[in-house]
């Protein structure tokens, strides 16, 4: 069951291309987001899609593969867990951020 303590699994569509940075050790990072829609019928009995936006990084190996493959609209899965940091911005105020950090991608579609 440890497994199972911070997973995440997304089906969804890219947001945007993913953004590459290249790390001073030889390393890559992507960043990107993905939308996840979920479908209901409301109770006036119309269809409602609620779209959630997550944001995604991915390291090593798993970047390279973001940075070859992905574009924006494609449909991937992923695997991974969630991250929650904090930083101070500019203006000097604190602010909290949650990420999911992919582990394996999965392309799908066309």
């Amino acid at each position: 069951m440890n497994t199972l303590r911070n997973k995440v699994q997304l089906i969804g569509h890219l947001g945007q291309d993913p953004e590459i940075v290249n790390l001073d050790n030889g390393g890559k990072l992507a960043k990107f987001s993905v939308a996840t829609n979920e479908n209901y019928r409301n109770s006036e009995g119309d269809k409602v899609t609620e779209t959630q936006w997550h944001q995604i990084v991915a390291w090593g190996k798993t970047a390279e593969i973001a940075e070859n493959y992905l574009v924006k609209g494609k449909e991937i899965a992923l695997d991974g867990k969630l991250i929650h940091r904090s930083f101070e911005s500019k203006e000097g105020k604190k602010r909290y951020i949650t990420e999911v950090k992919c582990n394996e991608i999965l392309l799908l579609g066309k």
